[in-house]
């Protein structure tokens, strides 16, 4: 009996593909089905509605995590106050100072200029430099073997050689034949990390000198030129942290009057850790303070922790004039009391002051660093030069004013 084609199920087989056929068992004939097949053409396939089409994909996609796209909501800042704001805009008023003025700028009319030979002894230079008066503290170092800047000459370098003096105290009649050539040897027999030796030339921008200072740790930087006709450097000054936030606070009242934010808001200073002194200490202990920390000052407190005074790198010079080392064994309060007469004492600030008034004091007063302290003068903090200029030059800087000074 022939089959109903109306019961078949429809065939699957693409148009033009040969239909499958069931294979025959052996001496059997197949059956009609063939005739049928060659009569009947194959139902075709539904055609996907539009928007349905399928993808083709290949098998090994099935392998592959399936990665879901998630869209990640924007992270809202919450806006400025007037106050931050201003703050930014006076920063980058000063950094653009910075750029458009040279390290030349810097020097005034008249200056003296002290230039040691490297092969001058350290005791010569140690009286060189307090027979010039008290504020000439450092020197640049001259090479006369090849014509060409050397080096600064720092209180640092005393207080090294002074810490050579007691780890070696056999070689003490050495000390006195040391000569400046021989300062980085000093370092390496303490085992102090040596400064990196830095220049500028003196029309280069002034920020290019803020970073070198900062990047070396330096507190004063050389101005070097090139003199054409020799070909030969030429020393022209030092200029010196100071010196530079003296210059900016002068001449940048407009920038500087939008600093309101305090010392606590933008965290300035140092507040931990802090090393400090009493007076009946031994000058000989401030100074390994200073050399232990990397510091240049140290303040001095009573037992209840409230400020006497600031012990500061150079007042280890007056304290070893004349090569005479026993006196370090000597006081600290002692050491003090040679201060000269000009002296302007220390300057002082609380957390609660703000950064245009500490700007307002750089340009009337000369001054180093400022000693954090509370209402009955006990010691919060110390805010040096270097942590202003870094924050001048550092915070908020935005990517349309980025300046990278050549090495």
């Amino acid at each position: 009996m022939m089959d109903d084609p109306s019961n078949r199920k429809p065939n699957n087989n693409a148009p033009g593909d040969e239909p499958q056929r069931a294979p025959a068992a052996s001496g059997v004939a197949p059956a009609m089905s063939s005739d049928l097949h060659s009569t009947i053409p194959p139902l075709p396939l539904p055609l996907p509605r539009a928007g349905h089409e399928l993808p083709f994909v290949q098998p090994s996609s099935y392998l592959r995590p399936k990665i879901r796209s998630r869209t990640v909501p924007p992270v809202s800042t919450p806006p400025m106050s007037p106050i931050d704001e201003e703050q930014l805009q006076g920063l980058k008023g000063l950094r653009n100072f910075l750029r458009v003025r040279t390290s030349y700028d810097v020097l005034p009319l008249s200056f003296r200029l002290i230039v040691l030979d490297n092969d001058l002894l350290i005791k010569k230079s140690l009286d060189i430099l307090i027979q010039n008066g008290t504020r000439i503290v450092s020197a640049p170092l001259w090479d006369s073997h090849q014509s060409r800047f050397a080096g600064l000459l720092t209180a640092t370098d005393y207080i090294n050689l002074i810490q050579y003096y007691c780890q070696f105290p056999e070689h003490i009649d050495d000390v006195d034949k040391f000569r400046l050539s021989s300062l980085r040897d000093i370092e390496k027999a303490i085992g102090v990390l040596p400064l990196e030796t830095v220049s500028v030339h003196p029309s280069r921008p002034l920020y290019e000198a803020c970073s070198r200072m900062l990047k070396s740790r330096a507190r004063r930087i050389p101005l070097v030129d090139i003199d054409h006709e020799t070909e030969r450097e030429t020393v022209v000054s030092v200029i010196t942290q100071y010196r530079i936030l003296k210059f900016i606070a002068v001449n940048t009242e407009q920038h500087t009057m939008l600093l309101k934010q305090t010392v606590r808001e933008i965290g300035l200073g140092t507040y931990k850790n802090i090393a400090t002194a009493k007076m009946t200490d031994s000058v000989l202990e401030v100074i390994n303070l200073m050399v232990v920390h990397n510091i240049s000052a140290v303040p001095i407190v009573d037992k209840n922790n409230v400020v006497l005074n600031v012990f500061e790198a150079v007042d280890v010079i007056p304290c070893i004039k004349g090569g005479v080392y026993d006196e370090l064994t000597s006081t600290v309060g002692d050491a003090l009391s040679k201060r000269p007469e000009d002296f302007q004492g220390i300057y002082t600030c609380q957390e609660d002051d703000r950064l245009d008034s500490i700007f307002t004091t750089l340009r009337q007063s000369r001054v180093h660093r400022l000693v954090v302290i509370d209402d009955n003068w006990h010691l919060k903090g110390i805010i040096s030069l270097s942590d202003i200029l870094k924050y001048v030059l550092f915070t908020g800087v935005t990517s349309d004013e980025e300046y990278f000074p050549p090495t």
